[in-house]
Formats: C-alpha cells, structure tokens, sequence
C-alpha cells in the first residue's frame, strides 16, 4: 500500500501496480493501436495511390504520431487514466494526490512513453519500474503521476467472537478516550485470529495487549477473567459507543447485550479459557410505590373511553 496525501490532506492507501499487470496492459494498448495504424496505413495508401513518394511518407509520418502517439493521449485524456489494456487489467492513472489526470499528464506520459517504450523496446521502462519504489516509469515521474489497481481481490475478513454474556455491559463506565487506533486495530486482529495462534503464543500476544489497555484505560482485568474475554469486551463497548454515536441512542440500545445463546456457542467462556463465572444473579429491586398527588390524593387512573349508543361510529378514537 501507498499513502498519498491530498491537497485536503487527507491520506489514502492506494495499491500500486506491479510490473507484470502494468506490462500485460501497454502490450494490449500496443495491440490495438498497430492493428488500427495498420487498417488505416491500408486504407491511406489504397486511396492516395496517385500520388507521389513524398505526399505518402509525410501520410504515413502522421498516421503514426496520430495514432501511436495521439490515440493513446487522447484515450487516457477522455477515460481519466483507464486505457483499454488498463482497464482489461484493473488499473488506472492518477495524480500524486490520487485525483484524476488531465490533458497534460497525458501528454507528458505520451511523448516520454514514445522515447522509453517505443524507441528503447521498453528497456528504460521495465529498468525506472523496477529502480522506482512505486513502480513509475519515467512519464509517471516527470507527469506527476502513479498507475494503481482498482481491482484488489476480496481478502477473507475473520469474525470477531462476542464476549461472553456475564461480561456484556461491564466496561459501560469505561473511559476509551486514551486508547490509540492502532492499539484497537491490533485488539481487533488478534482477536480475529487467536483461534489460528499457538494456545503458548496467542496468550502472552493477548496478556500484553491487555496490559497496554489497562495503562491506556487506568482499569485492569477483573480477577480471574481471561485477557481474551476482557479484550472482547472492552472491544465491544467501543463498538456500542460508536454505532450509539452514529445511529442514536434507540438503534444502538441494544449493542451493549449479547445473546445468551450465541455468545455461548462461539463466544462464551470455554472459547477465552477458563474464568470465574457470577455465580448469583441480583435480587430484582421492589416495585415502586403508587406515585401520589399534592395533598396526598390518589391519582386515578383514566377512564376507559367508550362510544356514545346515540352516535355512530367512525372508527375515530380520541386520545385519553
């Protein structure tokens, strides 16, 4: 990956393009543009048979700046960077801050393109390519500019288990403010593949990384749960906090919970080794007293409504 900043200064992670896609991809653009100089040098010549050698080399001359030269300028001008052997393979032209070329990039591409890819068989190309740490040819450096892919394969995303049930909800108190995303990330990563890890080597990986979130957050472990569980449930509250500060508090209500009976088939305590589980639930709070009017009156309850006999009905019902 390759970070460019724009001119909002905001970074983005582009994929430069390899050698061999970017290869493959100037030999399709060659293709196409020799089978075209060649139906047109035929059809030039069949219809300007009269005249003299010289009339036919200066013909001949602009065909192939036209089309060797100005077909591909126009092509990347027109499609902003994507040429049919570009887009056959996925890639496209951009600027160093990622935005689309224009007219002038594609000139300077071109005509450097004529010296470095036509004149020299492609020589100096694959040599700047391989010497560039982004894979530019020298067009792209003098243009300003950078081929990525836009085509990246799907990779697998891992599932994140739930903590267990008795630890939803825990860490609601918790300050998260002093956790840094990269610690976050590497929570998340772990936890999506400690089932792939040495049992030796993914419990030091989770104990240290629970140690750096206990100094980051000021609140160690409980005694006897395990750093995996306490990781995904400090995990989850961030993830609760953040869908509540997105959708709202109604949408959200429910992400601090976790189903008793998923969280025990994937999350619950055997997947985080062994803990100590509550072992008593609290004693549900007595019910609140009647609520009372000033001066001791009860307030009655509102009268159930019911249709006058005299009056038809209309499927209308006033509010209480």
């Amino acid at each position: 990956m390759s970070e460019l900043v724009t001119g909002e200064a905001v970074a983005l992670e582009l994929r430069p393009a390899k050698l061999p896609s970017r290869a493959l991809a100037v030999l399709l653009d060659l293709a196409v543009a020799v089978i075209a100089y060649i139906v047109v040098t035929l059809g030039v010549v069949a219809a300007t048979a009269s005249l003299d050698e010289a009339a036919q080399t200066a013909l001949s001359i602009a065909m192939f700046v036209l089309l060797l030269v100005g077909g591909p300028i126009a092509v990347e001008t027109l499609s902003h960077g994507r040429s049919l052997g570009k887009l056959a393979c996925g890639l496209r032209v951009v600027r160093d801050d990622g935005g689309p070329i224009r007219f002038r990039h594609a000139l300077v591409r071109g005509l450097i393109g004529v010296i470095e890819i036509l004149m020299t068989l492609g020589v100096v190309a694959v040599i700047s390519s391989l010497v560039s740490a982004r894979g530019r040819r020298l067009g792209d450096v003098f243009a300003g500019t950078l081929v990525v892919r836009e085509r990246i394969p799907l990779a697998r995303t891992g599932f994140v288990p739930p903590p267990p049930p008795w630890l939803a909800g825990r860490f609601s108190g918790l300050d998260l403010s002093a956790v840094p995303n990269d610690l976050w990330l590497a929570i998340r990563q772990y936890l999506m593949r400690m089932q792939q890890l040495d049992p030796q080597v993914g419990g030091r990986m989770a104990e240290r990384l629970a140690t750096d979130l206990a100094a980051r957050t000021g609140a160690p472990a409980p005694h006897g749960v395990p750093p995996a569980a306490y990781l995904a449930a400090v995990l989850q509250e961030r993830q609760t906090r953040e869908a509540r500060r997105a959708f709202g508090n109604g949408s959200a209500a429910g992400g601090g919970s976790v189903d008793a009976g998923a969280g025990g088939a994937v999350g619950g305590p055997g997947a985080y080794g062994p803990s100590v589980m509550p072992t008593a639930a609290p004693a549900p709070a007595a019910a609140a007293p009647p609520s009372r009017a000033p001066y001791g009156t009860e307030v009655a309850a509102p009268a159930p409504h019911t249709p006058s006999d005299d009056r038809p009905s209309t499927g209308f019902v006033p509010p209480a």
